[in-house]
């Protein structure tokens, strides 16, 4: 009998991630920094010399939360920055593929982000509230996104991302690989401490 397909992809920090069945053990920040750097949003589909990364998409819509529940608990500010986590292993999709590939895709997504919850000291499954405002900073992230850097006319980022309510208007600069991993990993720290000592 044939051994199963191989499911783990090796870190760079030595770890061995199992994508079926992670463990919060071989998750490691700087792992997550490196990889989220280095994933365009968009699929790449973005003005300028520079893709636009989910590293940086992750720091706006943990800044928008904070901008949108002022004193909101630090734990759900480190829950925000971490909402595309598993893309530094699975990628970053557009919404319409990812429901085309359905449920599968969202349970290997679910599961990732558990381990990743766990593994930084936040619950495997966040309350609803919390979810859906970090849900409106995503949004708002993606309408500035979509009409300053991914062609998108205003009037259909509308329709699609909804009105970015509550939130400062944004001027978006892609940043470098480096810039983005750095400031990534300089704002989980922050955050990362001030949960511990809560």
């Amino acid at each position: 009998m044939a051994p199963p397909p191989r499911a783990w992809q090796r870190m760079l920090s030595g770890r061995r991630l199992d994508l079926l069945d992670p463990s919060p053990m071989d998750v490691e920040i700087e792992d997550i920094a490196h990889g989220l750097a280095r994933v365009a949003r968009w699929n790449g589909q973005t003005k300028g010399p520079i893709p636009f990364n989910v590293a940086q998409h992750s720091l706006i819509v943990e800044n928008f939360c904070g901008e949108l529940k002022p004193g909101w608990p630090v734990k759900w500010r480190l829950a925000a920055l971490l909402h595309d986590a598993p893309e530094f292993v699975i990628g970053d999709m557009i919404s319409p593929f990812k429901a085309q590939l359905g449920e599968h895709y969202k349970a290997i997504e679910s599961r990732l982000m558990q381990a990743i919850h766990l593994r930084f000291g936040l619950p495997a499954h966040l309350p609803d509230t919390v979810e859906k405002l970090i849900k409106r900073g995503d949004r708002a992230s993606a309408y500035f996104e979509a009409v300053q850097l991914a062609g998108f006319e205003p009037q259909e980022a509308l329709k699609f991302f909804g009105e970015p309510k509550g939130v400062a208007p944004l001027t978006l600069r892609a940043m470098t690989t480096l810039e983005a991993q750095e400031a990534y990993l300089k704002r989980f720290e922050t955050l990362a401490k001030q949960h511990v000592a809560a």
